[in-house]
């Protein structure tokens, strides 16, 4: 939930009426018409949202169309620093590496830059670092006032190795960045950085001359800015451009002031902005930067706007381009046969990224007449980054394969947390459940159905008048009942708590954080007020560590009135939307604790507040209990604090597919847990799009439904008998898996690889838009269906029996086939092409339950897919499911399966764990395997036992009953 209603001539909400567009895909054997025409809604209720205060023009702004206002948001040509660095042609750097300045200290070297034109001089820093991992930084040396550096996202700093000089002549330097044979060779004249290990060129830096560094300077006609008295970061005294400075360089408009429709940025220290760029020789597919509604593969920009990071409201994004949208994380991966790397740009302030490529317009025939003709040119791509403000500080992440990079970040920045388990279940949301009858209504709903659940969510309704950390007395007199009723049925419940406070004296949260200051602040030094949800607001500076720590002690249950270790917490808005400001957010004048102004860390503020309510509700329990947090804005780094979502997206089958390449991107960049709303937020799906929905939501790691206001009750069982045993197959399907997802985070929070996550990291040459994920079942939710690539070895797949009337949904065979080749496979509404890779092991509970709470306990069935070769390995991960005690008591358990000659065994994957559970082994799966003469089992005390079994020659299906042996126990099963 977001903006809500449309946005109208620059108000802050206007309202809207749509049509959902219409889209025939056909593909392989399949006819899909996905989309149904809805006719046109018209949205009314806008004022329902806003408190009495809002201007009346709001609630009169009709007719707008259901799609954002580009003018709201600022293009490159509009963003002065942009503007001015695009216009920069490569090749004509100004820049110089004084080598004979060089300081070599045991990790790390020091190298002066100077400007030629400017003669401002410049400070290279050059890491080689632990783990494949190579660290830049190039800063003022003597500034007029420091300049921010982005605090709170590294886990630390990272360590070094050691550093030599193993080369030097005439205009060249080379040095070893430790054992793992990469040499950087850095050039005099003009500044250029080669990263190379061995022989083979990587990476090079300012290859194309296109290094900013826009020094601090004074204005020429007025006196220098001063900070607020009393900060840190006040300006320091220094030379009249810089230190050295013979030559002022030349002005231009909105350099010392920009103005944006009807907002002006007063930029009291003028320009700032730092650029640089970077070649990839040998690279064609780059990937990442999220959040961008876009393929997974980034585009070439020549000709258009580069990919932005600002994070932004976008009420109703478009889809294929490259504007901002909620969150930043600027962390670019490129990818080719046998080598992978990364770029972490680490700049917290507004940002573009250019993507340029030799091979961009050439279409597939005229790379392989090239190829054939023994031309052509080795592909090279491009990468440049613009920041507004801020140092270079940049990460090379080296690899050399997908799965290093990622953990080269994870070290970094640090791995997904690891959720509880309850949040990897179904979610059920609405703008909004009007009351608390009407919660238990709807939870009554999914039990009456047998429908699994296990969290419903209140959005801002449920709050009085929009006071945060408050209940609407007449709609919610009694939550703490509400939660305990919950809780006896397993379930739980997410309330929405936004930074932005009503400014109101009688309401608490505002008068304590007014009298203890600690609201960000106008550029005069008054409390930043602006409009969201509640009328008038003022925005907690979640910058400083007293806020923080505010903020998380208001989650104890003695001050969050009615709420229970059942109830957890749903940041949206923290961009921050301010919906009357520039671009519906914060303007960049405003100031945070130590002086700082906004724009050098406006991508920081999502992640303060979803880290700040985190460790609220860990502290509320005291330390013991995992916390769950969703937020829509986010950096890097924010994957240590919860969830997060793609934000208001619509009913419509391209929004639908657009999700799951920007879940993939979320997860290249550390954001595991990702997921869209299930339906579209805005406008009503047709009961087709709204099953398939949930069928590709059930394999994405965030699971949610959720709608606006204004659109239609959706809740499953309100669709005819047909689509609702669909929906609830859908759900059940997540359920059973529910052991593999929780393995799968253990491994991302342990090791970094990506939950969901497509063929790249399986393939030596990945498609141009492989949409394959998760590491065994791969799954194809149908997006449309159809033609897939398929990685080598086996795949064992549903085969369709046919339908009928009486049974729309029948039990499914599994079949398989070999790889690579072009799969063509049928589906009908009621299949999901759910693929197995052979050579895996994929454990599931079978036996449907309310909730995952309910779950705890039930036996598990294996399904073993052999490898052409006849061998098949997998895991399990359990602990508790809510706790910390996997960390700080070693209570879990880590099993490892493996299947070869014959013979299926369980052992220990980490002897450091234990823990006691009911759960046991029900039933063992064998996908191609023959009819054996006797199956026996052999438990860890040495006792032999003959096993029952059905063999299906037709699909070559093994199903051994009833082994009856604790999960966490070791045993064998051999097959003779």
């Amino acid at each position: 939930m977001g903006a809500g209603a449309g946005r109208c001539h620059g108000s802050p909400r206007g309202r809207g009426t749509g049509r959902e567009r219409r889209s025939d895909w056909v593909s392989g054997l399949s006819l899909i018409l996905p989309a149904h025409s809805l006719g046109f809604r018209s949205t009314l209720a806008v004022h329902s949202r806003l408190s009495p205060e809002w201007p009346l023009w709001v609630t009169l702004c009709l007719g707008a169309a259901l799609a954002v206002d580009r003018s709201n948001f600022k293009t490159c040509e509009q963003s002065g620093f942009c503007r001015r660095q695009r216009r920069i042609q490569p090749g004509n750097s100004p820049y110089r590496a004084l080598l004979e300045s060089l300081e070599l200290g045991p990790d790390v070297a020091k190298i002066q830059l100077v400007n030629e034109v400017t003669q401002v001089p410049l400070l290279l820093e050059l890491w080689g670092l632990t783990g494949n991992v190579t660290r830049l930084r190039i800063q003022e040396l003597a500034p007029l006032r420091p300049r921010f550096q982005v605090p709170d996202v590294l886990l630390g700093e990272p360590p070094a190795e050691r550093l030599e000089v193993t080369g030097r002549d005439e205009g060249t330097l080379e040095l070893s960045l430790g054992p793992g044979g990469h040499r950087l060779l850095v050039t005099e004249r003009p500044f250029r950085l080669d990263l190379l290990r061995q022989r083979e060129l990587l990476c090079s830096v300012n290859a194309r001359g296109l290094l900013v560094f826009e020094h601090q300077r004074r204005r020429r006609d007025s006196d220098p800015p001063k900070d607020p008295p009393g900060e840190e970061g006040a300006a320091q005294e220094g030379p009249e451009d810089g230190a050295g400075s013979t030559q002022k360089p030349e002005e231009e408009p909105g350099m010392w002031e920009e103005t944006f429709k009807t907002h002006t940025d007063s930029k009291p220290y003028g320009p700032t902005s730092v650029g640089l760029d970077f070649s990839l020789p040998g690279f064609e597919h780059v990937y990442g930067i999220p959040e961008h509604a876009d393929n997974l593969r980034l585009r070439p920009t020549e000709g258009g706007d580069p990919y932005r990071l600002y994070n932004l409201d976008v009420f109703q994004y478009e889809l294929f381009n490259p504007m901002a949208l909620y969150g930043s994380v600027p962390l670019l991966l490129a990818h080719r046969p046998r080598l992978s790397l990364g770029i972490f740009w680490l700049n917290a302030a507004e940002t573009w990224v250019d993507i340029g490529s030799n091979t961009a317009g050439k279409t597939l025939f005229g790379k392989l007449l090239d190829y054939m003709q023994g031309g052509g040119e080795t592909p090279q791509t491009e990468v440049r980054w613009m920041s507004e403000s801020g140092v270079i500080d940049v990460f090379l992440l080296l690899g050399p394969r997908p799965h290093d990079v990622t953990a080269q970040y994870g070290r970094l920045t640090g791995t997904q947390a690891l959720p509880p388990l309850f949040s990897l279940g179904y979610h059920q949301s609405r703008w909004n459940y009007q009351d608390e009858a009407d919660v238990e209504a709807v939870e009554r709903g999914f039990e009456e159905h047998e429908l699994p659940m296990d969290v419903l969510w209140l959005d801002i309704e449920h709050a009085d008048g929009k006071r945060y950390f408050t209940w609407d007395p007449a709609k919610f007199p009694n939550p703490r009942r509400m939660l305990e009723h919950l809780a006896a049925r397993k379930r739980r419940l997410v309330s929405i708590v936004d930074p932005h406070i009503k400014v109101d004296a009688g309401y608490r949260v505002h008068a304590e954080l007014k009298a203890r200051g600690l609201f960000v602040k106008t550029k005069d030094g008054n409390d930043y007020e602006g409009w969201c949800w509640p009328g008038s607001s003022a925005y907690p500076d979640f910058t400083n560590p007293e806020m923080r720590e505010w903020w998380a002690s208001m989650f104890a249950f003695d001050q969050y009135e009615g709420s229970t270790e059942a109830l957890f917490t749903w940041n949206d808005m923290n961009e921050p939307s301010v919906f009357s400001g520039p671009e519906v957010t914060m303007h960049k004048d405003a100031r945070h604790f130590g002086g700082w102004e906004h724009r050098e860390l406006h991508n920081l503020y999502g992640l303060y507040v979803q880290r700040a309510t985190a460790e609220g509700q860990i502290r509320r329990s005291g330390g013991r209990l995992r916390p769950f947090v969703l937020g829509r804005a986010f950096f890097a780094g924010s994957q240590r604090y919860g969830a997060v979502w793609t934000g208001d997206n619509t009913a419509e089958w391209d929004h639908l597919r657009i999700s799951i390449p920007m879940c993939l991107s979320f997860g290249l960049a550390g954001l595991a847990f990702c997921g869209a709303d299930v339906g579209g937020f805005f406008q009503n799906p047709g009961p087709e799009l709204q099953v398939r929905w949930y069928q590709a939501g059930a394999f994405q790691p965030f699971f949610r439904a959720h709608a606006h206001l204004d659109t239609a009750r959706r809740e499953p069982w309100l669709l005819r008998p047909e689509h609702l045993q669909l929906v609830r197959a859908a759900l059940r399907r997540r359920y059973a898996l529910l052991p593999l997802w929780y393995t799968a985070f253990y491994r991302c929070h342990r090791q970094g690889i990506p939950v969901m996550r497509c063929g790249t990291p399986n393939t030596p040459n990945p498609p141009q838009k492989p949409q394959i994920y998760s590491k065994n079942p791969k799954s194809t939710p149908k997006t449309p269906p159809g033609i897939q690539h398929i990685p080598p070895g086996i795949v064992w797949h549903p085969k369709n029996p046919k339908s009928t009337s009486k049974t729309p949904n029948p039990p499914q065979k599994p079949t398989w086939d070999t790889a690579p080749q072009t799969l063509y496979v049928p589906v009908t509404l009621g299949t999901i092409p759910v693929f197995q890779r052979g050579g895996t092991v994929i454990p599931r509970q079978d036996r449907p339950r309310r909730s995952t709470e309910a779950m705890r306990g039930d036996p598990f069935t294996l399904y073993v897919a052999l490898s052409p070769q006849g061998t098949a390995e997998g895991e399990l991960y359990l602990d508790d499911g809510i706790s910390f005690d996997y960390a700080t008591k070693n209570q879990f358990l880590h099993r490892h399966f493996a299947f070869a000659n014959g013979t299926l065994t369980s052992s220990s994957a980490d002897p450091r764990g234990s823990m006691s559970t009911p759960a046991w082994l029900e039933r063992v799966v064998i996908l191609g395997m023959g009819r054996p003469e006797r199956a026996l089992l052999t438990t860890h005390d040495g006792s032999q036992t003959p096993l029952e079994f059905r063999h299906d020659p037709e699909h070559s299906v093994l199903t051994l009953r009833r082994p009856g042996v604790p999960i966490g126990e070791d045993w064998s099963i051999s097959l003779r």
